[in-house]
């Protein structure tokens, strides 16, 4: 398959006349500017990297919308993060196997339709509503490998440890009983799991859902289970109840223990990081790990603000994910992301890595490529040698209609944008036209 762009994002910037040559398997071989369109399909608007959505919890798509009041007990003075994970816990009450992924498939099409092309599924219900394992203790992972096929995205699959309700081993509650597992018996779930990968086409990660949830002994014994490349993927310093109760049991800060005792490195995404000091930026930049941030998710439940301009200033990594997927559009998590910053800051256009390119490319092209990194894909660029991963830009929307190529992703991100996308191809294909 050939095509040709007018305009396309590549890996250096924006080029015009674009050819790109994608192979059989859906990898580009090819990518050539100022070309002919001869004997290429034209596409109908300008071309971007397909982003990664780096973080999902696929079920709680259907709790969106649905906590808008205070949760049991809660004021409307105090409802927050936790009451909301006690009605979460609740709604999963009534989600069966077939529930769950018949809500994985349609947050997964949500996505696709969005711009994602890629998804990676923090997957942490494992049992049955009565806390009893299934009979295949996979059977919940295999309905996200099948929700993922329906839309025709890419996956990495995590599944995830959860063991204990707080610091120091402290016993899973009631409302946690579909999470629970023993490291003997995740180690027979993963490598299920990883003897299947080949068949159906998924990238298969290791998850410790928080220090919260896994104890320091549990986090060095579930690290060798992950090959070389396997990407690690793990909730940090979310809350500042969580930091404070981190620093109750050991004497650091989440983010603190994780880079001095776990070895970080860039197999690593942190979810959330909200809370840093001076020190736990620079370091968490330094390890080359991603920073893997739910702007949207992270307002809703009142988290607080990552220190975006300091990260990025000292050459941090990072990307977006939909998490709780009340809001499914990574222009609006980008949105979120760079806006959080102008009202901690009090100045505009934060996040822009260099004065030459705008903020909304620059804020697409560094989230597209540490998704793909927290993703362990080759894509997030449009490159020889990387998965054809692509977003066809949609011109016919008021607010993108003769825009500049340069300036297209910032009125799709900032801009009365409602439909940004055209058209959507993962791995070569063609799943949203």
């Amino acid at each position: 398959m050939k095509l040709f762009a007018q305009a396309a994002l590549l890996e250096d910037g924006w080029a015009r006349n674009v050819a790109i040559d994608v192979g059989d398997d859906g990898v580009i071989v090819q990518v050539a500017r100022d070309a002919e369109a001869n004997g290429c399909e034209r596409v109908n608007g300008v071309l971007i990297p397909a982003m990664s959505n780096l973080h999902s919890h696929a079920f709680q798509r259907a709790l969106a919308g649905r906590t808008g009041g205070s949760g049991r007990g809660a004021s409307a003075h105090d409802d927050s993060f936790w009451t909301w994970r006690q009605a979460m816990y609740r709604f999963l009450d009534r989600v069966d196997a077939d529930a769950f992924e018949a809500i994985a498939a349609q947050a997964y099409v949500e996505m696709a339709k969005a711009g994602y092309a890629a998804v990676a599924e923090f997957h942490y219900v494992h049992h049955d509503v009565d806390g009893v394992a299934y009979a295949d203790p996979a059977e919940l992972a295999w309905r996200i490998v099948g929700a993922a096929k329906i839309a025709e995205i890419a996956l990495t699959l995590l599944p995830v440890f959860y063991a204990h309700a707080g610091f120091g081993g402290t016993p899973t509650t009631r409302g946690q009983r579909r999470f629970a597992h023993s490291i003997d018996t995740y180690a027979l779930l993963h490598d299920r799991l990883r003897k299947a990968r080949n068949q159906h086409g998924y990238v298969l990660g290791l998850a410790p859902h928080s220090l919260r949830a896994v104890t320091a002994e549990e986090l060095m014994a579930l690290v060798p289970l992950a090959a070389p490349e396997t990407p690690i993927h793990i909730h940090a310093a979310e809350q500042t109840a969580e930091v404070d109760a981190c620093m109750a049991w050991s004497g650091m800060r989440p983010i603190e223990w994780l880079l001095h005792r776990a070895g970080v490195d860039a197999r690593w995404c942190l979810v959330h990081a909200t809370h840093m000091t001076e020190r736990e930026v620079a370091d968490l930049a330094a390890s080359r790990a991603v920073a893997g941030l739910a702007p949207t998710t992270e307002a809703d439940l009142g988290d607080g603000t990552f220190p975006g301009s300091a990260y990025v200033a000292a050459g941090g990594r990072l990307g977006i994910g939909s998490d709780s997927n009340t809001i499914v559009d990574p222009f609006a998590e980008l949105r979120q992301l760079e806006w959080s910053q102008r009202l901690r800051e009090r100045k505009r256009n934060v996040l822009a890595r260099d004065a030459a390119i705008s903020v909304g490319t620059s804020l697409w092209s560094a989230a597209a490529a540490g998704g793909a990194q927290a993703l362990g894909r080759r894509t997030g660029a449009i490159t020889a040698g990387y998965r054809a991963d692509l977003v066809v830009l949609n011109s016919d929307d008021a607010a993108l209609a003769e825009q500049a190529p340069e300036s297209m992703l910032d009125a799709a991100i900032f801009g009365p944008c409602t439909k940004p996308v055209r058209d959507v191809m993962v791995n070569g294909r063609w799943i949203v036209r």
